[in-house]
């Protein structure tokens, strides 16, 4: 198993950033989570296309060198902190998915401290679901909900402040 060795802070998002990440490409079958083009959102006035709700919600994440790694998205909810992410496809898979869920949650932590911090994932991305489960998330819900694909099997995971480090 791949030792993470990457530290990870969160910044405000800007532009540049958003330009970057709707650049990345997954392979299949995470191709789903793939962004529009910046000019569309931009247009369109989508997600961290639109700058009030880009400064609102959106944090980029940021390794030790100042790299863009991934972004974090805090969604707005009473009394809970949900969370959306995404690490840069080419990290996928090598060890640092941890360490970078991590940095959210602390961040999450830091700017709502009462907030319970949860997030959705769907129910097949099995290796999104070992890295929350040892970043100390746990399934509490299924169910099914829209998404642009279609209807979506998601689990619902909630951040418990224990780390499970065999995970």
């Amino acid at each position: 198993m791949p030792i993470e060795t990457k530290s990870f802070r969160l910044v405000p998002m800007r532009e540049e950033h958003g330009s970057d990440i709707c650049t990345w490409k997954y392979p299949p079958p995470y191709d789903l989570y793939h962004w529009d083009p910046w000019e569309r959102m931009v247009a369109r006035g989508e997600e961290f296309g639109d700058p009030r709700i880009r400064e609102a919600q959106y944090r980029a994440v940021l390794d030790e060198s100042g790299e863009l790694c991934g972004f974090a998205q805090f969604f707005p909810m009473v009394g809970v902190t949900r969370l959306g992410l995404g690490l840069r496809p080419d990290l996928c898979g090598q060890g640092s998915g941890t360490a970078f869920v991590r940095a959210i949650v602390s961040e999450a932590k830091r700017s709502s401290p009462g907030n319970e911090i949860d997030l959705e994932v769907l129910t097949w991305n099995q290796r999104a679901i070992r890295t929350y489960e040892r970043a100390g998330f746990v399934i509490t819900d299924t169910y099914e909900r829209p998404t642009p694909e279609g209807s979506g099997e998601f689990h619902c995971m909630v951040w418990t402040g224990t780390i499970n480090e065999g995970g």
